[in-house]
């Protein structure tokens, strides 16, 4: 589940500020809040704050507490980071172990069973051996050999994970089994920085995590955060529309333009559970959803899943909606879910 686009999903304002502060906007002046930016390398991207306060102090102050969240939280989740929460429970992978969880893996792990129950399987945390597999293949453009493909899907499937309500512990019942958080967790990244920032008493604001993106109330007198919802290869302009949001996440997940071939066949950097391998077929999902964590595991099951499927699960999940973009035979086909059509598209 990597989600390769997620860094091509724009924002109409721009982000040019590192580390210090924007210059307020006459409309934030009018109401005694400045705008302010910051940004911080996190999680293999760049998250960005973008918010509204009444001082130069109280926004360095949220945004330092909100970026230490986001550090704090990519020690549990992160497979890159040996002594992480989450690669200490997959050393116990397959020994009978219970670890107890802190409250944020915990979470997490608890979410992503529900989801791969919903989804049945298309979304998928413990792929992570067929990820690490993947990321060979891409290396050296050549597709694993069928032994390797199937000792690695041997340790995949979300039912081998074992949650215990009350204790509040998780066990991995197969040896050799990983967990890849790619296709949540900077989602749930998002929403808990915009909670942080709440608690500073920060109630306009914008967290973006490389493309996964969680925005609160309008800023001063606008009518939302506008949100383009192009990337940068849009040059059919199909799917870019632009619309207002508040209160909500959005995610983009998909390959429509970039991919690996590898003899003669295309591969999304996606990978599909079921068969351990890239998607073969080109498709661009954005989601809007209630909050970054639904958006995230959204736009990568819609990948996953039949197009009709997808939209099926869009249209099952409350304050869902989507839009898919995929190629065939060399025509672009786009579908929208039923409340995609009902968002406050910005008018031209």
């Amino acid at each position: 589940m990597l989600l390769l686009l997620r860094g091509l999903l724009f924002l109409n304002f721009c982000f040019f500020t590192f580390n210090g502060f924007a210059q307020p906007s006459p409309a934030a002046t009018k109401t005694q809040l400045q705008r302010y930016e910051f940004s911080h390398p996190q999680m293999g991207t760049i998250f960005r704050i973008v918010l509204y306060a009444i001082s130069p102090e109280q926004a360095q102050d949220a945004a330092n507490a909100a970026f230490a969240r986001i550090d704090t939280l990519n020690q549990i989740m992160s497979d890159y980071v040996p002594d992480s929460e989450l690669n200490q429970l997959a050393a116990t992978a397959g020994t009978g172990k219970a670890i107890k969880l802190s409250p944020d893996l915990w979470k997490i792990l608890k979410i992503s069973q529900t989801v791969s129950r919903e989804t049945q399987g298309a979304f998928d945390i413990t792929i992570g051996p067929l990820v690490q597999l993947w990321r060979r293949t891409r290396r050296q453009h050549q597709l694993p050999a069928p032994e390797a493909l199937a000792k690695a899907k041997s340790k995949v499937g979300y039912q081998h994970i074992i949650l215990k309500k009350f204790k509040k512990t998780a066990a991995l019942g197969v040896p050799g089994m990983q967990l890849d958080l790619g296709a949540i967790g900077k989602g749930y990244a998002v929403d808990e920085a915009m909670r942080v920032l709440q608690q500073k008493n920060i109630r306009i604001a914008l967290v973006d995590g490389g493309g996964n993106i969680r925005v609160s109330q309008a800023p001063p007198g606008t009518q939302g955060w506008e949100i383009d919802l192009s990337t940068s290869n849009d040059t059919d302009h199909i799917g870019g529309q632009k619309i207002y949001l508040q209160n909500a996440g959005v995610a983009t997940s998909g390959d429509l333009y970039q991919f690996v071939e590898i003899n003669g066949q295309r591969y999304s950097h996606i990978i599909n559970p079921f068969t351990g391998l890239g998607l073969t077929d080109q498709r661009r999902v954005t989601i809007v959803a209630k909050n970054g964590t639904a958006a995230d595991w959204l736009s990568t099951a819609s990948s996953v899943l039949p197009v009709e499927q997808g939209l099926k699960l869009i249209n099952r999940t409350p304050k869902a909606a989507a839009h898919i973009v995929w190629n065939q035979n060399n025509q672009l086909y786009q579908k929208q879910s039923r409340r995609f059509l009902k968002l406050p598209f910005v008018k031209e």
